[in-house]
């Protein structure tokens, strides 16, 4: 999480929330900065272009960077879920971004990506901590089944957080993308999380026929979004209660699925 502040009309600066060490952030933001680089003009779809790294100083003690501002509505408050052509558009920047040349890297963690399985000891917790707000035996037992998902694609390019505060649209088409820090190699299925955080069911079936999902693809991606949402539910449920609903409807469109 970041705020933002922007620069006149065409840049914005970052300053991270988190506390953390100086020089960890300043890793940390020049590795962001060189996966956005690698993304900048290579779909049609406007993304942040790194500008300057800033440097820690009285008021703020962590380093921060400027980039690039985009214009645009997050999907947060302009809902595409039902429009056909956002969904096309987003299947074309999925697209775009595994076309780019990995370059021999695999993930490399942590987080979501590789191996289902490696979610086990977060689902756990995902699990506990929500036994007040939702009903845990029955999710517990869909995640049962789907940490089991065999895998036999091999890494490609990933955004690796299509989520609605992350996507930016205009008269249901899709306008921009953000925080493409976190761009790497990755399972192909985990941008698939967007077909549920993002659409709905009739735009959702638009995505996968236009990336040309199979079906242990497509439940891949479920269990990706799946696993992401349990964390939105519980985590921010009293500091971004925006998040935590996203979580909420996440896992009501698994379901219903």
């Amino acid at each position: 999480m970041n705020a933002l502040f922007r620069l006149g009309d065409r840049f914005v600066a970052r300053f991270p929330l988190a506390p953390g060490d100086p020089e960890a952030m300043r890793h940390q933001l020049e590795a962001e900065a060189r996966a956005a680089g690698e993304l900048t003009g290579r779909t049609r779809f406007p993304t942040p272009e790194p500008l300057a790294l800033g440097e820690p100083g009285l008021g703020y003690p962590l380093p921060w960077s400027v980039q690039t501002w985009i214009p645009g509505t997050t999907a947060i408050d302009d809902d595409p879920g039902m429009s056909d052509k956002f969904a096309e558009d987003l299947a074309e920047f999925i697209l775009g971004v595994r076309r780019l040349d990995i370059r021999g890297r695999t993930f490399s963690g942590p987080g979501r990506g590789g191996d289902l399985r490696a979610s086990d000891a977060w689902m756990e917790t995902c699990f506990r901590q929500s036994q007040s707000l939702l009903d845990v035996e029955r999710l517990r037992s869909m995640w049962t089944t789907w940490r089991r998902l065999p895998r036999y694609r091999p890494d490609t390019m990933s955004h690796r957080d299509l989520i609605p505060g992350n996507v930016l649209v205009a008269s249901g088409r899709l306008v921009g993308v953000l925080d493409v820090g976190g761009l790497g190699p990755a399972d192909p299925a985990l941008d698939l999380v967007s077909a549920w955080h993002l659409l709905g069911t009739g735009p959702r079936e638009v995505l996968r026929a236009a990336l040309a999902c199979d079906d242990l693809d497509w439940a891949r991606g479920r269990a990706w979004a799946f696993e992401q949402a349990m964390g939105l539910v519980w985590y921010y449920a009293r500091t971004n209660p925006t998040m935590s609903a996203l979580g909420r409807r996440t896992l009501h469109r698994i379901a219903a699925s």
